[in-house]
């Protein structure tokens, strides 16, 4: 058996390739698992952009399969987790870094990392949340685990356009939340009220050094930006408010003072979804099943093949698209 697979690759004399690649069963059974998945549906994430772009150090083994997301059919499974024909989920797990990926037609993974795939959601649904959205959800529910109600103050997220902030607009939408998106892409705002922002603003605002006190605004904040911008949201954030930082689309940094934590008691949650547990992933993805509707995650989805992955890759890095990529593996 054969199947297709977008393959990375990387030596001292041809350099980096990203390339669609027949792969053998053999191949691919040689990786360390114990669940062979039939893929249907995988996904462009911000960590797939910069393996599939070379653009930082993700894949940590050559040649490499990207795809930290994927959704497909159970063909066979050694550990008895899972039967034939159960339908299950991946994200995170160090796939497409250290473990190939979903990126492909068929994936060997180990049955611990996965979860079933929720009964009210299609299998092309559950990749418009893919990573991004399941990420989104382990927020959101940081800030109603906290205590924040919907009705003492704003939200904002920052990235808003993005899979992680489209997602988590839609879904604090849905609770009650008054939700303000911060965005590049001002041209956006059609998009964005969509999923349920109330108010847009320009990102700009939030990306230059700031003051280490600013106007209480917000009374909570997800960020997935970091540095200076992650900064300026803890300056502005309530007193008593907490901001989950979950990215760091502008850097890694953090140029910020102690103020907002000891004079206004705020709380900075760091949220990871790579290594999440198995009940805190299924708590999120339950959140989401239960207040994502098919047409807000229509208006998100957008559906491109193998073929297209590297494109839509470059594309996403440039911050010229908006919402999610849902990669049909088969087409």
């Amino acid at each position: 058996m054969s199947f297709n697979a977008i393959l990375l690759a990387k030596d001292a004399n041809t350099g980096f390739s990203a390339s669609l690649n027949k792969i053998n069963k053999q191949q691919l059974l040689a990786q360390e698992g114990d669940t062979l998945i039939e893929v249907q549906y995988s996904s462009i994430n911000y960590k797939d952009a910069l393996a599939l772009t070379n653009k930082s150090p993700i894949v940590r083994q050559w040649p490499m399969v990207p795809g930290i997301d994927g959704v497909g059919k159970v063909v066979e499974c050694a550990s008895g987790r899972y039967q034939q024909g159960d339908m299950v989920i991946l994200n995170g797990w160090g796939c497409g870094e250290t473990h190939w990926g979903c990126l492909a037609q068929y994936t060997y993974l180990k049955s611990d990392w996965l979860i079933p795939l929720p009964n009210n959601l299609t299998p092309y649904q559950a990749m418009v949340i893919g990573t991004a959205g399941y990420t989104a959800a382990l927020c959101v529910k940081r800030i109603v685990d906290f205590g924040v109600k919907p009705e003492p103050g704003k939200i904002l997220v920052t990235g808003a356009s993005g899979g992680v902030g489209s997602i988590a607009i839609a879904l604090l939408a849905k609770l009650g939340y008054q939700v303000t998106a911060s965005t590049s892409k001002i041209n956006d705002s059609d998009y964005l009220t969509g999923l349920g922002a109330v108010n847009i603003i320009d990102s700009q605002t939030l990306k230059l050094a700031g003051k280490p006190l600013q106007k209480e605004l917000w009374s909570a904040v997800v960020d997935v930006v970091g540095s200076h911008t992650l900064a300026n949201v803890c300056a502005q954030t309530q007193y008593g408010g907490i901001v989950a930082c979950c990215g760091l689309a502008q850097g890694m940094d953090f140029p910020a003072t102690v103020a907002p934590f000891i004079l206004r008691g705020i709380t900075l949650a760091g949220v990871d979804s790579v290594m999440a547990s198995y009940d805190k992933r299924i708590a999120a993805w339950d959140l989401l099943s239960q207040h994502l509707d098919g047409e807000i995650l229509a208006h998100i989805g957008n559906t491109i093949t193998l073929t297209e992955c590297v494109d839509s890759a470059n594309k996403m890095i440039a911050g010229q698209i908006k919402g999610r990529f849902v990669v049909d593996v088969n087409q």
